[in-house]
């Protein structure tokens, strides 16, 4: 699997519903993922969730997010080629007036060869 190291002025947003449903996808996001955004708008975020995440970071993830406060993480996410990418990630739960509901916001920027390698060891023990 060939993976995607992202440039350091790459940042990658995108937007759910409280069902991890895909309602905004910037270039960025598109770009090294490998969709278009008609590919992924209306799909699970999960599409791009790479086999090797634990899924207790998801887990940790919807919990914190769920009770409005911001999560920040590791992860490891899938291309559509079958490449893989790491991203640092700060999801914001926020509430759409245009929807009239609660969405939630992720920006994701390119992390340091050690804090990938942090990440890697921490899920090396967690399921």
């Amino acid at each position: 699997m060939n993976e995607y190291v992202l440039k350091s002025d790459d940042f990658l947003v995108s937007q759910t519903d409280e069902k991890g449903i895909i309602l905004f996808a910037n270039d960025d996001f598109c770009k090294i993922a490998g969709y278009t955004l008609e590919e992924l708008v209306g799909k699970p975020h999960n599409i791009v969730r790479h086999p090797d995440m634990p899924h207790a970071a998801f887990k940790d993830l919807w919990e914190t997010v769920k009770q409005d406060k911001i999560w920040n993480g590791y992860v490891k996410n899938s291309t559509k080629d079958g490449g893989y990418y790491w991203v640092y990630a700060t999801v914001y739960p926020m509430y759409d007036k245009v929807r009239q509901a609660k969405t939630y916001i992720s920006c994701r920027r390119k992390p340091s060869k050690s804090e990938i390698e942090e990440a890697k060891n921490l899920y090396k023990n967690l399921k």
